[in-house]
């Protein structure tokens, strides 16, 4: 299918299912048994429970995205006889909302903002597609894109329809260990190369030229993080005003401008059967600027011991490189100069801090969906007191 966007026009109690292993495939067939709660459930190619309402889910109503869907692109998804539609959310109200939507033949991916408070410019669904949809062809790996929808009027808030693309996303350690040090060290080494080869990525060359203004880079994203951390503010934070002042006093020379992800890590990257990148996810915080920034968050990523309770981040796993490896294979096949890299790691840091408090805060609003936000705000202190340390040298 060719790849469209849409302006539309006017008008126009949920379970979440188990996160599992990717997004995938589902058997041919339109029926499937009713479970006690009213969901629907059907078995995955390799025997994963996958549980859809054929009722709306939150952020969701159905019967007004098909209306929209077959007005905007008739047939282009699916047939005028294709069975209802039902939906699960796959990713709940951390970032963007992610749901899989299908007919019981096949299945799309739409994804939208959060239910709850949003900040600006942080949960643009055109950038997204945007990105996505210019990528195609390129050597990044992009689910297609099939629809944009910047109405709010529909669902709302603004959306996009993109494919399925199968894969696993690996979170933790735990999902690592059982493929062996050989085939983990393939895999983040196939994460680092595909981050290069996005960076490689001339944006004139694929029509972002005018995605961001990568002059004074760095400077902006202090400022834009700070007032993102006031916009969310809840509680004094230990900290937050002394790395925003180191960070303010030491902006660095900016490394030559790239298309930069904002969010690069493992779980954002489907992997498929052969260890391969089969896509990558989550382009809310794409631009244009310094990529070095994309390494630094992912090192911080790396450093993470607890992502969730009880859970080692992926990077712990046997055969995964270390930090400095990262690096290293990082500079040799980018050719950048990594000389101020502490910098880039004290703004990851800062960021990272910023985006957990906002989380923290549509927690306590009693806007977010789904499980595993209550210790979010735990985190925000570490990751100030981190990024101090790595500006001091640490």
């Amino acid at each position: 299918m060719v790849s469209s966007a849409h302006r539309c026009p006017p008008g126009g109690g949920a379970t979440p299912g188990p996160s599992g292993p990717g997004w995938r495939g589902f058997p041919s067939r339109n029926t499937a048994p009713y479970r006690p709660d009213g969901t629907r459930a059907w078995i995955g190619e390799e025997g994963a429970l996958r549980v859809f309402r054929d009722g709306d889910v939150p952020g969701l109503p159905l019967d007004r995205f098909r209306h929209h869907v077959d007005r905007v692109r008739p047939g282009a998804l699916w047939p005028a006889d294709a069975g209802p539609l039902r939906a699960r959310v796959v990713a709940g109200g951390r970032s963007n909302l992610t749901y899989e939507v299908t007919d019981g033949t096949r299945s799309w991916i739409v994804r939208r903002p959060p239910l709850g408070h949003v900040l600006a410019t942080a949960h643009d669904m055109s950038r997204e597609y945007r990105v996505m949809t210019a990528l195609a062809g390129t050597s990044v790996p992009v689910p297609e894109t099939y629809l944009l929808c910047e109405d709010s009027d529909v669902l709302g808030a603004p959306f996009y329809v993109m494919e399925m693309v199968e894969g696993t996303p690996y979170r933790g350690a735990d999902e690592l260990v059982p493929l062996g040090a050989e085939r983990v060290a393939a895999i983040a080494g196939r994460m680092i190369d595909t981050l290069v080869d996005l960076h490689r990525v001339d944006p004139a060359a694929v029509g972002l030229d005018g995605f961001g203004r990568p002059e004074g880079f760095l400077g902006r994203q202090v400022r834009r993080w700070k007032k993102q951390l006031d916009a969310s503010h809840s509680r004094d934070l230990d900290g937050a005003a002394e790395l925003h002042a180191l960070l303010e006093a030491n902006v660095p020379p900016e490394s030559a401008p790239a298309i930069v992800h904002g969010d690069y890590r493992l779980d954002n990257l489907l992997v498929g059967a052969d260890d391969r990148v089969a896509a990558v996810l989550d382009w809310e915080m794409a631009t244009l600027g310094d990529p070095l920034t994309d390494l630094a968050l992912l090192l911080v990523y790396m450093r993470r011991t607890a992502p969730v309770p009880g859970r080692a981040e992926a990077a712990h796993a046997p055969g995964f490189p270390s930090p400095d490896e990262v690096v290293a294979r990082y500079a040799e096949r980018s050719g950048r100069d990594l000389s101020a890299i502490g910098f880039y790691v004290g703004l990851a840091c800062f960021k990272l801090a910023v985006i957990s408090e906002g989380i923290h805060y549509r927690y306590l609003q009693g806007q977010t969906v789904g499980e595993g936000f209550g210790a979010i705000g735990d985190a925000v202190e570490p990751l100030l007191r981190s990024g101090i340390a790595a500006l001091k040298g640490a």
